[in-house]
């Protein structure tokens, strides 16, 4: 079994807290793949950023087609999540 070095979310401070906190209140849960870049506050705060602007920035593509594009790429990747 793979062991990842994280920062749980009972542990988390300052940017990696907001961070937490931002994704807990946006998904209901803090994912695992945000766990994992959270040694890195900079990373994880940028990889957010990133994600904010393909899911939530202005375009021709809706947010509903946004996130069933999402889902089908997750689908098609055997990702759970």
């Amino acid at each position: 079994m793979a062991w990842i070095k994280k920062i749980e979310p009972g542990e988390a401070s300052g940017h990696v807290r907001r961070e937490y906190d931002m994704a807990q209140k946006r998904a209901g849960y803090i994912a695992q793949i945000l766990q994992v870049m959270s040694l890195d506050g900079s990373i994880l705060r940028n990889s957010m950023n990133i994600y904010k602007a393909i899911m939530f920035g202005p375009g021709t593509v809706t947010r509903s087609e946004r996130e069933a594009m999402a889902t089908l790429v997750s689908a098609v990747n055997h990702c759970h999540y």
